[in-house]
């Protein structure tokens, strides 16, 4: 039998990395296997779904490279399929209405808390005569649909975590719909998943205490389940509950914070999932070539920020110039773009420097405005500001020397490297990379009067001239 897998989210929040990690290890576990991946949203909270979200994930799932099969399927246009297995249901005497008002659940619960026992419902409706409650329907008493859970041990094997076992006792009747157009969520995964024929459901370990409510509800509809697989929960690098500060973030934060693609598809796959040999940078046709179930762990997945900018500078650093611009450019201020040549320069000069694409504005800057820097940064230790005011002359005398026509930065440097290896090298070489860049931490003067150019260069040195006749 194909493999059929689904990633089932619902549109009522940003698209989160536990979202993206699940839908990334549904579709390496079916491109792996040559299997179907389908998309299905899962939206009937109609209360709380929304459009905007559902475009986010949409968008963040195609950025990320996950294509699927089949869908966009949503649950919002499966009605009919779902009033027939409820009323199903309500036929075969497996679900029963329930007229018990909020009030007097609450007190139910308060009862049972006081007890020390764990809340469920009692199921005082599920022994209400065929007349009671057609009476009550015929009054449009409020109601919803329960479903009868079975006083039994339900047990299953999961691909990650071995034997599972359930006392569905402990449950109660769980409430499947709100009414007959009102489904809820275990009720129609359970139809879902059965007539989309899923073989594998593969999701977060925070479902696991609804797989006993699906497969009851399957087996007694005597609907073939699916084998199942739950990953384990992302945590800080305190090895606790991921803090709200990551779990806030999307999808399309990171993506807006500069971190590329690919580098998200390899962080995402290391989050609970190893390969052989522990190798840490692998490529998508990796990825899907060695993924396994069996290689993803029990415990929790440690969420690790600075192995994310390690790996985001690392597909940064072997990208091309042409790939790289590309990623690049909505991080570019507009005035820039329009030196393209310069820009070019630029970027190849900082590229093994940007941990994230975002930072590009900031290291790149003096390139094309030149910050207005203290005149005590121009200082190289004790050296006097006499010769420091000399050194920079030298320096502007051989740039003024080189005819613009026939300029090459390969030749100012080995001007400037005899004048430093004269004067000294930190004597010549600070002050002139600082007037040239007017930061304390920059790439060389050579370099940087490679992307600047002649006369560009000349007036930096000009500026630092006059700051130190001050």
């Amino acid at each position: 039998m194909q493999t059929r897998v689904r990633f089932a989210p619902s549109p009522t929040g940003p698209f989160s990395l536990g979202n993206a990690r699940t839908a990334l290890f549904n579709w390496l576990f079916a491109r792996n296997t040559s299997g179907i991946f389908i998309l299905r949203i899962e939206n009937t909270d109609q209360e709380r779904s929304q459009k905007r979200y559902e475009q986010e994930l949409l968008e963040s799932l195609s950025w990320l490279g996950i294509d699927w099969d089949e869908g966009p399927i949503r649950q919002s246009e499966r009605g009919e399929i779902y009033e027939r297995y409820l009323r199903r249901l309500i036929e075969e005497k497996k679900a029963y209405y329930c007229f018990c008002s909020p009030e007097e659940l609450e007190k139910e619960r308060q009862a049972q808390l006081s007890q020390g026992l764990s809340p469920r419902y009692s199921g005082r409706c599920r022994h209400l005569s065929e007349e009671e409650v057609i009476k009550r329907t015929k009054r449009e008493s409020p109601h919803v649909i329960r479903f009868k859970m079975p006083g039994k041990k339900i047990s299953f094997p999961d691909l990650v975590r071995g034997s599972v076992e359930f006392n569905t006792e402990l449950l109660g009747d769980i409430i499947i719909a709100k009414s007959f157009t009102e489904p809820l969520y275990n009720f129609v995964a359970a139809i879902d998943d059965y007539e989309m024929n899923i073989t594998h459901v593969i999701r977060g370990e925070d479902h696991l205490p609804n797989t006993p409510k699906q497969l009851a509800i399957q087996e007694a509809l005597g609907l073939k389940h699916p084998t199942y697989a739950h990953l384990p929960l992302i945590l800080g690098p305190d090895r606790k509950k991921l803090s709200k500060r990551y779990l806030a973030k999307s999808v399309s934060d990171f993506k807006n914070e500069g971190f590329l693609p690919q580098a998200m598809v390899n962080f995402l796959a290391l989050l609970g999932w190893h390969p052989e040999k522990d190798r840490e940078v692998l490529g998508k046709e990796e990825l899907v070539r060695e993924f396994r179930l069996m290689r993803v762990q029990k415990g929790g997945a440690i969420f690790n920020e600075e192995k994310l900018y390690w790996l985001n500078a690392h597909y940064i650093k072997n990208m091309s110039a042409d790939q790289l611009m590309e990623y690049l450019t909505p991080f570019i201020p507009q005035p820039w773009l329009k030196e393209k040549e310069k820009l070019d320069r630029v970027v190849g000069l900082v590229q093994e420097r940007i941990k994230a694409l975002s930072e590009f504005p900031e290291l790149a800057r003096f390139f094309f405005e030149l910050p207005d820097y203290p005149r005590e940064l121009l200082r190289w230790r004790e050296t006097p500001d006499p010769v420091i005011y000399e050194n920079l002359g030298e320096c502007q005398k051989i740039l003024e020397e080189m005819h613009p026509d026939i300029f090459s930065g390969e030749v100012a440097e080995k001007k400037l490297q005899l004048l430093a290896e004269d004067r000294g090298k930190g004597e010549v070489l600070w002050p002139l990379r600082v007037a040239l860049s007017g930061q304390n931490n920059s790439p060389s003067p050579f370099e940087i009067i490679n992307v600047l150019g002649r006369n560009e260069s000349l007036q930096r040195i000009t500026v630092a001239l006059k700051k130190m006749k001050l």
